[in-house]
């Protein structure tokens, strides 16, 4: 199922997100809702506060960006999906880099972030199995950015102040319900 991605200004986007067991219920459905959510609305990442669940849950899928590939590291990203269930992250490490992002809940609005190029991250797979994965450029973005979602934080907290002023008005036009996205919003009440 298709769920509607939580539109910027909604308050479960600010929150941190609590840990969840395998209890937890409905968690399969959940997780391949979000797959389809996330692929209907072409995104590359998605976390469970996007669609309302303050739960520390995300997922990834960097395939698209093997796509059309001109790097190796580009073209290593086939394939590259996981989920992160109460993921920490261990370290964020190397001399930072832009890259234009973006957000599903943020639609329309790009901005050169700045990130550590490497990270270290120990999480439970979608079988609550322990994972540590270290792993650097692309994927460790996404991952990087997914994970600032389960801790409350959106990148737009992450751009020049000067620069998040600027955007004010295209922000409230989100928060308001005034954009046309190709996808299913809620938007804050």
């Amino acid at each position: 199922m298709i769920l509607p991605i939580v539109a910027y200004g909604d308050p479960v986007l600010k929150k941190i997100g609590k840990e969840i067991d395998q209890d937890y219920p409905k968690l399969d459905a959940l997780i391949a809702d979000m797959f389809h959510t996330m692929y209907n609305a072409k995104g590359v990442g998605l976390a469970a506060p996007q669609v309302g669940k303050s739960i520390r849950l995300f997922i990834v899928d960097a395939s698209p960006f093997s796509e059309d590939a001109e790097t190796e590291e580009e073209a290593a990203l086939e394939g590259f999906k996981k989920v992160f269930i109460n993921a920490t992250m261990i370290s964020e490490v190397g001399e930072e880099w832009k890259f234009n992002e973006g957000c599903l809940s943020i639609p329309k609005i790009r901005e050169d972030i700045l990130r550590k190029p490497k990270i270290q991250i120990n999480y439970l797979d979608e079988n609550f199995e322990e994972q540590e994965l270290h792993i650097d450029g692309i994927a460790a973005r996404i991952i990087q950015h997914e994970y600032d979602h389960i801790e409350g934080k959106l990148f737009t907290d992450r751009i020049n102040p000067i620069r998040r002023r600027l955007l004010q008005g295209k922000l409230k036009d989100i928060t308001n319900g005034n954009i046309d996205v190709d996808y299913k919003m809620r938007f804050p009440k």
